[in-house]
């Protein structure tokens, strides 16, 4: 696998690299939850500022926009970068690891920021485009509706782009490596509480009861077939039950019985029919054993869709500048979300994943404790964002 720093990597981006992974190493230490990320913007708004680009703050409640207008060009250009953090105890005993409790940059967004803030601090002094470049700092992406909030705040009326780029960085993937395609690019993501109610009674006697418990279990195993009787083999869709919390006693059958289920899909179609037959599935179950099934199912994402024509351009601008063999193909199998996807619903544009190693440095999975992001891939992403700037804005 060839390596793209070696012919990628801006000399210019790559004599500050040291800056960005110290501002890197800053926020990683002081990692921030979905809409509380106002350290994360004050210090992104305040070097943006320092570099010369009119910044708007709070937009989506703790969102920031950098614009850059260079020349007379009319296009314009959007780059998205996520800072939000996780709620996880770190376990990386690093040097810079998180100074709070239960939360953690465990999914790279501390490097998805600096990567932008070294893209900015480029551009800002070469300048070497001319059209309007729009430099989104997204606050809670993880499942919290960030994306979405910027956009009912007025994101592209307010800053109007053309097309619209972001990028995650991705543990198993070398560094130098990119993956993207045209098409479905992220699973939609939907969370759903499942509340059963039943009849308390007396462990020896059960049949006093209707047993919550045993409806759970029942539906918990039904909705295995949600997929493997309703999708065709061809598509994809996936439902987890990551929670199942019933009673407290070894001799109570309880009341009440609570079940937490992740739903995806890689097309609107998909996502419909798996959110049309859990109702039925659970409710029917419930009614079989007594008990009564309340749901609450909540639409957090839809499926993140690359269009063609940006994604063929960004694959090119690869391919040329840092070789075909660093543009890979995305994994199989990946089922994972982004909210991103709100925007390229609003605006065409395209989702690359950035390689972030493979060995113990780089290959840890993310929301994981001991996940960190690997500093080698900043210049290469900050790279990818400089260059596709000067490429989609380029001097006439």
């Amino acid at each position: 696998m060839a390596h793209a720093s070696s012919r990628f990597i801006l000399p210019e981006i790559l004599q500050h690299k040291d800056a960005f992974i110290d501002i890197r190493r800053q926020i990683h230490a002081h990692p921030e939850l979905g809409f509380e990320e106002q350290r994360t913007s004050e210090l992104v708004a305040a070097r943006l500022r320092e570099w010369g680009y009119q910044v708007t703050s709070g937009v989506g409640k703790t969102g920031v926009v950098g614009q850059l207008r260079v020349g007379d060009g009319p296009r314009s250009l959007g780059i998205r970068a996520d800072m939000d953090a996780l709620p996880i105890q770190e376990a990386t005993g690093l040097s810079y690891a998180s100074l709070h409790a239960g939360k953690m940059h465990a999914c790279g967004h501390d490097g998805h920021t600096a990567i932008l803030l070294a893209a900015a601090h480029y551009l800002a002094r070469s300048r070497n485009f001319n059209g309007t470049l729009n430099l989104i700092f997204q606050p809670a992406e993880e499942g919290l509706g960030g994306a979405l909030g910027m956009l009912e705040d007025g994101l592209f009326q307010r800053f109007p782009c053309d097309a619209v780029f972001a990028l995650h960085n991705a543990p198993g993937l070398p560094v130098g490596s990119f993956a993207l395609k045209e098409g479905p690019m992220a699973a939609s993501s939907d969370s759903v509480d499942i509340r059963l109610s039943g009849k308390g009674a007396h462990g020896a006697m059960p049949h006093f009861g209707r047993d919550p418990i045993m409806a759970a279990a029942a539906i918990a195993m039904a909705l295995q077939t949600l997929v493997s009787r309703n999708i065709p083999a061809t598509e994809a869709g996936v439902v987890s039950i990551g929670a199942l919390h019933a009673g407290h006693a070894h001799n109570v059958i309880p009341e009440h019985a609570d079940l937490k289920l992740s739903v995806r899909a890689l097309s609107h179609d998909t996502r419909h029919i798996l959110q049309q037959r859990l109702h039925e599935l659970v409710q029917l179950q419930a009614q079989s054993l007594g008990v009564r099934a309340d749901i609450d199912y909540r639409r957090i994402s839809p499926v993140l869709v690359n269009t063609p024509r940006e994604t063929g351009m960004l694959a090119d601008l690869i391919r040329e500048q840092a070789g075909a063999e660093c543009l890979l193909q995305p994994p199989q199998g990946m089922m994972g979300s982004e909210d991103f996807a709100w925007m390229l619903e609003k605006v065409p544009g395209c989702y690359v994943l950035l390689g972030n190693g493979v060995d113990s440095r780089g290959g840890c999975m993310v929301h994981n404790p001991g996940y960190d992001f690997n500093d080698a891939a900043l210049p290469i992403g900050a790279s990818l964002w400089a260059r596709l700037t000067e490429s989609y804005l380029r001097v006439q």
